[in-house]
């Protein structure tokens, strides 16, 4: 006889509803950035082994068990979500969840073009787009030898021209590694209309070599942008948006930041993810996930109570304990739950 679960929807031990969700779509990736999925650490055929994921029938299923547990926001990832086939059916059955207020994806962009129209008459609202430099050397460096920019702002210009603008840009800034594309994006960003995000290099999974002098905080960043480009605070979208965002006073756009190591916000993280093969994760640092595939095969009901129960227990903090001696060691690779 199973337990009674706990209410619905679920708050965590701090507290911390559910209300958004990072579902990753399939491991594989066409890039090998060092920051995220190594060439010299990961093969060039992992993740294109189907048979591990979740179908589309299983992700509907999945979606539609954690709408009922309150999320109102959902992110596509991976890898690369681009290569996961009949991805405009997918999108278009998750759109026609009524309860979902925004269906988004994030994306390195380089198979964007031929595809983001089709997205968004499926129903697709966002996209973000990953670019870490303008120079095409650089770019095609910090994408382990594989990327060629070129294709990504041809990717990035079909999205705007398919409706989705605008287009959110999310870059890693690295010390000694790109510092140089900082204005170069900017200048980019603000012409196109689009909104660029710095994200601060993370201790994610292993095999990125993380090492916390080559962390750029975003401080530093906001002084550059501001002696250039006077810049004014805005207020968050709705409580617990991961990015602090600043208005251009010349009117043109905004900028975003992603300040986990040097700005932990664990105390507003209401956020779960799921990688390709159906395990959950309750924090993006986490060491196990958990295997939803056997409360799934019993359904939507079985499964939301199941995931309610794994909620009401989580007690993830990572940012905030980070560097001390009870801090976790071991965290999911970033590659398999979408950071």
């Amino acid at each position: 006889m199973n337990a009674t679960p706990p209410p619905i929807p679920p708050h965590d031990l701090f507290g911390r509803p559910l209300r958004d969700l990072r579902l990753s779509l399939i491991e594989a990736c066409n890039f090998r950035c060092p920051y995220c999925m190594p060439a010299e650490r990961v093969p060039d055929d992992y993740g294109l082994d189907a048979a591990s994921r979740l179908s589309l029938d299983e992700i509907e299923t999945l979606v539609r068990a954690f709408v009922r547990l309150g999320v109102r926001k959902l992110r596509l990832t991976g890898g690369e979500p681009l290569l996961r086939r009949r991805l405009p059916e997918l999108v278009a059955r998750l759109a026609a969840i009524p309860e979902l207020e925004d269906l988004a994806l994030t994306t390195n962009g380089a198979l964007l073009a031929p595809q983001a129209r089709a997205l968004r008459e499926a129903g697709l609202r966002r996209i973000t787009v990953s670019l870490d430099a303008l120079d095409p050397g650089l770019f095609r460096a910090l994408s382990g030898g594989r990327g060629e920019v070129e294709a990504v702002l041809a990717g990035i210009a079909a999205a705007h021209a398919a409706g989705f603008a605008p287009v959110k840009l999310n870059c890693v800034m690295q010390r000694g590694v790109n510092e140089d594309a900082l204005f170069p994006l900017l200048e980019y960003a603000r012409r196109h209309g689009h909104v660029l995000r710095f994200i601060e290099f993370m201790d994610v999974g292993t095999c990125n070599g993380w090492r916390r002098e080559r962390v750029v905080p975003s401080r530093e960043l906001r002084d550059r942008i501001h002696a250039r480009w006077p810049l004014r605070p805005l207020q968050p979208h709705y409580r617990g948006e991961v990015a602090t965002r600043y208005a251009f006073a010349d009117g043109k756009g905004e900028v975003g930041f992603v300040s986990s190591v040097s700005e932990p916000f664990c105390g507003d993280c209401h956020r779960a993810r799921v990688s390709a093969d159906g395990r959950l994760y309750t924090c993006l640092f986490a060491a196990t996930g958990h295997d939803l595939r056997p409360a799934l095969a019993e359904g939507e009901a079985a499964l939301a109570r199941h995931v309610a129960t794994l909620w009401s227990q989580r007690a993830d903090r990572y940012s905030e304990l980070r560097g001390t001696p009870v801090a976790p060691r071991r965290h999911v690779e970033m590659f398999l739950v979408g950071g």
